[in-house]
């Protein structure tokens, strides 16, 4: 397997990312516009139906509890039924979930509607993730595994608009009918996915025996105990950004339209840098980006306090986007790297509920600093642990890709 901390000696030349672009990267989209649309409208559906603030926020947090709890489940359906069917189950049953959102005036059925859509997320990600390790060359996989993270983003990107003017003509179930619509159009491009062959066996290699989800830990743990701790700190760091730039804003009283704008130009760049990112990584290797990633984002954590104003926070916050944005496919790219041929989907995912636990828990963290001590200490820590997560990936991050072992 060519390495991808050096310019691959034999590249694929008949290989174009373009030729697989609707099946490979449509369905991703479609997801993205689905989620992104109901985000925003299920905290708002959640106080219509007699839920108190805290009880609407975990609405939103059912999608992540939801994807979380899902990984493991995902990696044993992906296994058995294949990632193409995979793929398209996770879309039936997110429609089924936001059907249920749409329909009920129940709170509790409400809140299992965004549990299922989060569960489906977790399937989705998974076989995607499995199916492009395996259809996509080495040479290339950084490249498209990033744009797999990119086209998501775009379409979460993308999303709220839809809903925003389907919900001012309509009211707030047009949202999910948006959802609806863009997770039922997924499934149907992702059943004419073609199904990958089993590559054959090198003459008188024996058939690998039965793999297990034990068997999986058994084989990777160093991996999951090593890079994988570098996986759950990014996972952290990304997610407490989500949550560091408006809640400085309104520190810094800025009014709520300044402090949108600058997430979504923040948001906006991160949009832009994801396929040069994976070229990088294909052409220079993992750490070129990775390390970087972390490396800026910490820096532009550890400013954010030191901000007083729109302009300078809108510096601070453009260099996280940029930080996060050539992260992008970097904990699916690394995690296909080490990942087994046989057994592939039961190692990612254990490699997706490592990023969902870090993910969960750094907005956590944030709050837990800012309460004990100041928003801006729990900023500036942040900052610290993505400086950590730096030297954890460019500690263990291999100079070379080991070829996938068969078990």
């Amino acid at each position: 397997m060519p390495s991808p901390d050096t310019p691959p000696s034999n590249p694929s030349t008949d290989f174009s990312l373009w030729k697989i672009a609707i099946p490979a990267f449509g369905p991703s989209l479609l997801f993205g516009v689905g989620e992104g649309a109901i985000l925003p409208i299920i905290p708002l559906t959640a106080r219509d139906l007699g839920a108190s603030v805290p009880e609407a926020a975990l609405m939103v947090g059912l999608l992540s509890i939801g994807s979380l709890l899902s990984n493991v489940p995902a990696s044993l359906i992906t296994m058995r039924w294949g990632e193409r069917w995979a793929i398209v189950a996770a879309g039936l049953w997110s429609v089924l979930g936001m059907l249920l959102c749409f329909n009920t005036t129940h709170l509790g059925l409400f809140g299992a509607g965004c549990f299922m859509v989060g569960m489906s997320q977790a399937v989705y990600n998974l076989a995607r993730q499995s199916y492009l390790t395996d259809a996509v060359p080495v040479a290339y996989r950084a490249r498209a595994l990033s744009t797999l993270g990119g086209v998501m983003r775009i379409g979460m990107f993308a999303g709220p608009f839809l809903a925003a003017g389907a919900v001012h003509a309509f009211g707030l179930s047009a949202a999910y009918v948006i959802g609806i619509v863009a997770a039922a159009a997924a499934a149907s491009i992702a059943i004419r996915i073609p199904d990958l062959e089993t590559p054959p066996l090198p003459p008188g290699q024996a058939a690998p025996a039965t793999v297990t989800m034990r068997s999986t830990l058994k084989d990777h743990w160093r991996v999951f105990l090593t890079l994988g701790i570098g996986v759950v700190l990014v996972s952290a760091v990304r997610a407490s950004r989500q949550a560091v730039i408006p809640l400085w804003a309104e520190h810094l009283a800025l009014t709520p339209a300044a402090a949108s704008m600058i997430y979504g130009l923040a948001g906006g760049i991160d949009m832009l840098v994801f396929y040069p990112a994976g070229k990088v990584m294909d052409q220079r290797g993992r750490r070129a980006v990775a390390v970087p990633s972390m490396v800026i984002m910490g820096v532009a954590l550890l400013l954010m306090p030191l901000t007083s104003g729109f302009w300078s926070l809108l510096l601070a916050s453009l260099a996280i986007g940029f930080g996060n944005g050539i992260g992008s496919g970097m904990i699916m790219t690394l995690g296909a790297d080490h990942s087994p041929r046989h057994g592939r989907a039961h190692f990612l995912g254990v490699w997706r509920l490592m990023a969902d636990i870090g993910a969960s828990s750094g907005p956590a963290l944030l709050s837990l600093l800012a309460g004990g001590f100041s928003l801006a200490a729990g900023i500036a820590m942040t900052g610290g642990l993505a400086f950590v997560a730096a030297a954890v990936l460019g500690h263990w991050i291999p100079k070379k890709v080991q070829p996938p072992s068969p078990g």
